[in-house]
């Protein structure tokens, strides 16, 4: 059993910053990407970024030059460090990992407010 935990969700004003962070624990698993996503209240789940195993990352348009990815292989970690943060960017943060072998994983999600 492979177990994805986030934390670091917050009440954060507009302009402020924020480091997320997702754990991997259970089961021994080298995954491949391991990525964030986001829903907002009434709207769909949506990427914000990913990054492989060789720490290669891509970003949503919303939030190219804001947030960083990045991930520890070691711990099986993975963040996402949120800068100039918008009420936009409000919601649910979600972490997924997925294996080589294509199995995929879903933390459970940690809020993050951003009051205007």
């Amino acid at each position: 059993q492979v177990q994805l935990v986030e934390s670091g969700g917050d009440l954060v004003q507009a302009g402020g910053s924020l480091r997320l962070s997702c754990a991997a624990s259970g089961s021994i698993v080298i995954f491949g990407v391991m990525a964030w996503y986001r829903q907002a209240p009434g709207k769909q789940r949506e990427l914000v970024a990913d990054i492989s195993s060789s720490g290669s990352a891509n970003y949503a348009s919303s939030v190219q030059g804001r947030f960083t990815i990045s991930r520890d292989n070691a711990k099986n970690t993975v963040y996402l460090q949120m800068s100039s943060l918008k009420p936009e960017d409000t919601g649910v943060y979600y972490c997924h990992a997925r294996r080589f072998d294509g199995r995929g994983y879903w933390g459970k999600g940690t809020l993050v407010t951003v009051s205007s």
